[in-house]
């Protein structure tokens, strides 16, 4: 009997220890909670972003995945940017539109990297194409034209802090001129992996000049561009995207491989190679237009054991 009456005794003990266990643990893990949503708000402001994947604690980790090795026609945004800047002109001109402000580029930037997009250059798009490289899932192409200061003080520490990729279109005969980035700063960026492109000498409009002219526009920023750089330049963009059967005929005859237009648009293929449409990101433009424009990614596979 006083066996049995123990037996009574310890059970209760030993029920009222886990409950008290299960207590603390279940504060714990609320304290835990709380603290990692503290250090990962909510974004507050701009296009819904994609909440990361819930893991848990013995989840393997996922495989890098690319996109489907020779898929084409491929669907990779070339994004088109202008002036990184606070536009001095007023909303609806042409300067205002061109502008986009240095804060909503960081947020752009941010929006980007925190939806999983991969920021590439041309080479490895054009690679990809004649199927010599892979491309990483939901690649992005950044691009900006003509080559203003503000690329080099304002846009690129951005582009450094997330570790993108991009290409610079540089008019090799404005290059030191007030507004513009240097030869030296060419060099620079070059060096640091942002992809040098040509964008004529002076900014012309392709379509209208003479021919002579037209081939001096296109063979000599070329030409300019490598003798700063030491290696050849490949990328070509019509200024104004303005182009025709002649202005790409030259294109192809000074050795450029590929060439982008102001056509909207995000379909590349090699066929199309020398009129690559690009998506214009304007000044004041909403996060989540900026997110809708990219279009549905290109199907992605696995990597890795």
């Amino acid at each position: 009997m006083m066996r049995a009456a123990a037996a009574v005794v310890v059970a209760i003990v030993l029920a009222a220890i886990g409950a008290d266990r299960i207590g603390l643990l279940s504060r714990w893990q609320s304290g835990q909670g709380g603290q990692v949503a503290a250090h990962h708000p909510s974004p507050s402001t701009g296009a819904r972003l994609e909440p990361p994947p819930s893991v848990s604690p013995n989840a393997t980790p996922s495989r890098p995945e690319i996109v489907v090795p020779g898929h084409s026609p491929l669907h990779v945004p070339v994004l088109m940017y202008h002036y990184i800047r606070v536009a001095r002109e007023p909303r609806g001109t042409v300067g205002y539109n061109l502008s986009v402000t240095p804060d909503d580029f960081r947020a752009q930037m941010d929006w980007l990297a925190q939806n999983g997009y991969h920021a590439v250059t041309l080479r490895a798009l054009s690679a990809y194409l004649a199927k010599q490289g892979n491309l990483p899932s939901r690649p992005v192409v950044l691009t900006f034209d003509d080559g203003y200061a503000d690329f080099y003080s304002v846009a690129w520490p951005v582009l450094r802090q997330h570790q993108f990729a991009a290409v610079s279109y540089v008019v090799s005969g404005f290059l030191g001129t007030p507004g513009y980035i240097t030869a030296e700063q060419v060099a620079e960026l070059d060096h640091a992996g942002i992809e040098i492109g040509a964008h004529t000498v002076t900014h012309v409009d392709l379509t209208t000049v003479q021919a002579a002219e037209v081939g001096h526009q296109v063979a000599d920023s070329k030409s300019a561009l490598e003798q700063i750089l030491n290696h050849p330049v490949l990328d070509f963009c019509y200024p104004s995207g303005r182009h025709n059967a002649a202005v790409v005929k030259a294109v192809q005859a000074a050795g450029f491989d590929t060439a982008t237009t102001t056509q909207f648009g995000t379909a590349e293929s090699t066929d199309n190679r020398y009129v690559w449409p690009r998506v214009r990101v304007e000044g004041g433009e909403p996060l989540a237009r900026f997110g809708q424009n990219l279009g549905a990614p290109d199907p992605t596979v696995g990597t890795g054991p």
